[in-house]
């Protein structure tokens, strides 16, 4: 890998090498292994997770050598660079009509998708669920047993290259309409109320304990959030701004495949 690494980097500082064939199919390489699940954006390495910004290089390098053509499926009809995923039978993935997956992407075994949408350089790993009209975003990092109600926007993150992608990890359960953006990272068996909206800049208040405890880019894990509002005071003003509340933890015994009114009758809080 160390060799694609440099030549990666290489083509990133100097883009009149595009223009070389062994070149472009070096980064055709690059990410036929991240269709497959060889490599991927980031990963979890001695406690915490890596990005690995020469394949997010390599993502940004892949669209300038492809050109635009037509692709027809049945009575439906593409214009783009990049080829939709195929060969999902071999891959023991469900996809419903009318779920997509751009190549460039990694569905784990076992994973479903419902009617919807995944992003070039995303990992989806073993047992997620991608439900109705939810969007994994490009390079987001989906972990094992995760479900993504309806609606749920996962952001991607191309540029710049040094900025982490959405990470949600195992277990993980993110309600209806929920939005994840801009490197934000769910930490394992975390729920995520509907209509949750998270940003690098949105408070996420833990109000469980005696005294609110802020964080902001990432939900500690087993969580339980719904969505809130603090009051901020402008220049015209006092107003009411979003934020994002933690009510409790979820707990050990609880089985993973709970579902999001359950999680939430545990802290009297309604779904």
């Amino acid at each position: 890998m160390e060799q694609y690494k440099n030549k990666i980097q290489e083509l990133w500082n100097n883009r009149e090498l595009l223009n070389d064939p062994a070149n472009q199919e070096m980064i055709r390489e690059v990410i036929d292994m991240l269709d497959r699940g060889q490599i991927r954006v980031a990963e979890f390495s001695e406690g915490e997770w890596i990005v690995n910004q020469w394949v997010k290089m390599a993502v940004i390098l892949y669209f300038p050598i492809q050109k635009m053509q037509k692709i027809e499926i049945g009575p439906f009809e593409f214009h783009d660079k990049i080829n939709l995923k195929h060969g999902f039978d071999k891959m023991d993935v469900r996809v419903v009509p009318h779920g997509i997956a751009r190549y460039g992407s990694y569905l784990s075994p076992n994973v479903i998708m419902m009617p919807s949408y995944v992003n070039i350089g995303a990992y989806v790993d073993r047992g997620t669920m991608v439900d109705t009209w939810a969007t994994v975003g490009s390079c987001a990092q989906i972990g094992r047993n995760v479900h993504l109600s309806g609606g749920v926007g996962i952001g991607g993150v191309l540029e710049p290259i040094q900025a982490a992608p959405v990470i949600i990890e195992d277990n993980c359960f993110l309600g209806s309409r929920a939005i994840v953006v801009e490197g934000v990272r769910i930490e394992k068996e975390a729920v995520l109320a509907a209509n949750v909206s998270l940003t690098q800049s949105t408070k996420i208040i833990d109000v469980s304990g005696d005294e609110p405890v802020i964080y902001k880019g990432r939900v500690p894990q087993r969580s339980v959030v719904i969505p809130g509002s603090y009051t901020k005071k402008f220049p015209a003003g006092e107003y009411q701004v979003q934020c994002a509340l933690i009510i409790g933890k979820r707990k050990e015994s609880t089985d993973h495949k709970t579902s999001l009114n359950q999680a939430l009758r545990e802290f009297n809080v309604e779904a």
